[in-house]
């Protein structure tokens, strides 16, 4: 890949972005949900038998999410009146129907996020990954009732062809490009209507926890201290969206879950932030602001 499929956009320069009811900052809940495959290695708690053909240590960890940690989500969630943005493996709509069954209920958001988190969205010429696509699109919205609008990758993985085929298949955005606060639009050959909506990487607990060793109740700190900053600065430059990143395996462990639960009972209830879901973020932007920032965007490239 030559370069990303955006242009670069100085957030100092761009017109104001307005949420519904006048409100200045968006906050969402981005869930991951996710099958792996026994004898395949993925996010590992112990990367010492990460490799074996049986690895319970890991494999039997990584199940903890859909085996009791969800539920522990679940009612954390209910107890806040919060709506997932769900990143779906799509194999979990075969797997976990209870799972799947309890979002519907709750009429959370449904992004797609590959087959599995055992394979990485990658290794595809174009037809393959259209025919994968069309495949995963199609399982979520036989499970759901609902035909998926955005994507993130396994590990935010994409080929040259994926915001394209993504596009083509009835997708509006993307939260692979973690490059900044506020939604953008992306630059594709066919000039299709895509957004980036952001997802925090930083403010994520697999490289917090795994990659540097954050404990619980540092990670609910900075998910405060995140919230808190891109609320002040919402105050002068309105637009913001802060999308937490979280994986029912890890947070929702009985030693973490309180930290989140204290963190989201510091940062709930605020008057001018609107608590919603990325379909929702996605929807309002491209309604309300995408023309204008296209229009603007261009001018300034």
């Amino acid at each position: 890949m030559k370069n990303p499929p955006y242009r670069y956009w100085p957030i100092t320069e761009r017109p104001a972005i307005e949420w519904p009811d006048g409100k200045r900052f968006a906050f969402y809940v981005g869930l991951n949900i996710e099958h792996f495959h026994p004898g395949s290695p993925s996010t590992s708690v112990v990367p010492l038998t990460a490799h074996l053909p049986v690895d319970p240590l890991n494999y039997g960890w990584r199940d903890y999410s859909t085996r009791v940690g969800i539920w522990r989500m679940i009612e954390l969630l209910d107890r806040h009146d919060l709506r997932a943005s769900v990143l779906l493996n799509s194999e979990v709509c075969r797997e976990y129907p209870q799972i799947v069954q309890a979002g519907v209920e709750r009429d959370w958001a449904w992004l797609g996020h590959g087959r599995t988190n055992s394979a990485l969205w990658t290794g595809m010429d174009e037809a393959a990954e259209r025919a994968g696509l069309a495949e995963i699109t199609e399982a979520i919205t036989a499970a759901t009732g609902k035909q998926p609008r955005g994507w993130l990758g396994p590990a935010l993985t994409e080929t040259e062809n994926t915001p394209e085929l993504l596009a083509e298949l009835g997708y509006t955005y993307t939260c692979d490009w973690v490059a900044d606060d506020q939604p953008f639009p992306l630059t594709l050959d066919s000039g299709a209507r895509m957004i980036s909506v952001p997802y925090s990487i930083e403010v994520n607990d697999i490289p917090a926890f795994l990659d540097h060793g954050l404990s619980a109740p540092a990670f609910g700190q900075m998910i405060v201290d995140h919230f808190e900053l891109l609320h002040e600065e919402s105050q002068r430059r309105p637009g913001a969206v802060f999308g937490v990143s979280l994986h029912p395996f890890l947070i929702n462990q009985p030693s973490r879950h309180r930290y989140l639960a204290e963190a989201l009972e510091r940062i709930g209830g605020r008057d001018d932030v609107w608590y919603t879901t990325s379909d929702d973020i996605a929807d309002w932007y491209l309604q309300h602001h995408y023309d204008t920032a296209v229009r603007a965007m261009n001018a300034d490239s």
